[in-house]
């Protein structure tokens, strides 16, 4: 960080640990939920672990929603702008969510009043532990000791090579959220079928690809990801999960055929986007030549 000319800002869409964000110096503004009518995360909201939301939604519970405010940005940006700090923002992907948007309009509204500062906002087009990769990279390049311009052009011109391959192991969270059809998701569950997804470059959820038994769907991500990984060893490898960390050894094991000394990340599946996953996800991010 001894090198980073501006501050940093994402928000928890990254599915990032709790520590990186200490470690690297990068502020998060947490997205919220509410879940059997108490509000979880966002700006106040009750503490819970990743292990009791899974547990909670095995137990039936229907959480919402809810994206960062352009109240709750403007508080966080000003923040460094009143330290006479420049701003780079990495955004969830406007896709998925108006968070970026939200980024934007508080960025516009503080350009304002701090004519003398900067303020990038860059969306991501990427989702869970896939922004998380793209903001390694970024904080990377930032201590490298990169200008603010040099290092959102550089997200810019990366963040279309950031793959995501995810499945999940129950069809009726996307069902909930208007991902898949309910015949689909009655069909798929009754012949236990596990679709494979991945964001595209609009970054929106879209199925690529269909197979039968967890397994094999397993099998399916890695094969993707060797077909589309153009990385050398010191690109890192995520991997997120909604509590299933069995999965995650077997996967990671597959990997490793390939690529042995790839460090390798894990962390969950958020509950904002576990939401809309469900228990059982299971998503691997890497560098490619493209989505």
């Amino acid at each position: 960080m001894q090198n980073r000319k501006f501050d940093i800002i994402t928000d928890s869409g990254c599915d990032m640990p709790a520590n990186y964000f200490k470690e690297h110096g990068v502020a998060c503004v947490k997205l919220g939920f509410t879940m059997n009518n108490v509000n979880y995360e966002g700006e106040g909201g009750e503490k819970i672990t990743e292990k009791e939301f899974y547990q909670k939604l095995r137990d039936g519970a229907m959480p919402t929603t809810y994206q960062v405010t352009g109240e709750t940005a403007k508080n966080y940006i000003s923040q460094s702008l009143k330290k006479g700090r420049d701003v780079l923002i990495v955004a969830f992907s406007s896709g998925l969510s108006g968070t970026a948007g939200s980024f934007v309009v508080a960025a516009r509204d503080l350009q304002k009043e701090y004519a003398d500062r900067k303020i990038l906002v860059v969306d991501s087009l990427c989702a869970s532990m896939g922004e998380g990769l793209l903001l390694d990279y970024v904080v990377k390049k930032a201590d490298s000791g990169a200008t603010i311009e040099e290092t959102a052009a550089y997200a810019e011109g990366l963040k279309g090579k950031i793959c995501h391959q995810f499945t999940v192991d129950n069809l009726f969270h996307l069902k909930r959220g208007g991902r898949v059809s309910g015949t689909t998701a009655l069909v798929g569950s009754i012949l236990k079928i596990k679709p494979i997804m991945h964001v595209d470059d609009n970054g929106k959820l879209v199925a690529i690809g269909k197979v039968i038994g967890r397994k094999k769907s397993l099998h399916a991500l890695v094969e993707k990801m060797f077909e589309l990984a153009d990385m050398d060893e010191s690109d890192p490898i995520f991997v997120s999960h909604g509590d299933c960390i069995e999965d995650v050894n077997y996967v990671i094991d597959l990997i490793k055929q390939r690529f042995p000394k790839t460090e390798i990340m894990v962390n969950y599946v958020g509950a904002v986007i576990g939401t809309h996953s469900g228990c059982g996800t299971l998503a691997i991010f890497h560098k490619g030549k493209n989505r």
